[in-house]
């Protein structure tokens, strides 16, 4: 599609324009929200999650934390790190700064967006060490996941025996699923 013709439909669809340097590719039904300039590339929010500037995706329900100050957005992702019954036990990665030379409205869907995706959060002292429960909403997915972040000095295999009883628990809560 020649450039003009993708700006107009852009502004005429209420979504932002994919910048030629993006590096990634969008799936074909995905939204783009807003874009920011960085000195290493683009970054786009979609309505599935944060496009960092090397092309990859990370989708809301796993960036734990997003801040912007001083033109930095900083933001923490989660990897994966198990499951324990029903429940994701996930581990924090390291902050990562992305200075925004032009942030436009990415810094306010970013921060809109992660607390759109939590539907709860419970904090819980075990011994050994304590957890974050966080039940959130994956884009593009039916149901909410339970999500346990065990604190730094945690007792993983503790944090892990306690989130399967809690994804227990929440699954009785729920009741049977339909056929």
């Amino acid at each position: 599609m020649i450039a003009w013709l993708r700006r107009l439909v852009a502004r005429l669809g209420g979504t932002a324009e994919v910048p030629t340097e993006f590096a990634g590719s969008l799936e074909a039904e995905e939204h783009v929200l807003a874009v920011a300039k960085t000195a290493g590339g683009a970054l786009l929010a979609t309505h599935l999650g944060l496009w960092l500037p090397e092309g990859r995706r990370v989708g809301w329900h796993l960036l734990s934390k997003a801040t912007w100050k001083n033109g930095v957005l900083t933001v923490i992702e989660a990897e994966e790190a198990g499951s324990a019954g029903g429940a994701v036990l996930l581990r924090d990665q390291p902050g990562r700064r992305l200075e925004l030379t032009e942030p436009g409205r990415l810094p306010d869907v970013v921060h809109e967006r992660v607390n759109q995706s939590i539907r709860s959060r419970h904090h819980r002292d075990l011994p050994g060490g304590g957890a974050w429960f966080v039940q959130r909403k994956v884009p593009g997915e039916d149901g909410i996941m339970l999500q346990v972040r065990a604190d730094q000095d945690a007792d993983e295999a503790a944090v892990a025996e306690f989130a399967a009883t809690v994804a227990e628990r929440l699954r009785e809560a729920k009741g049977p699923e339909p056929d």
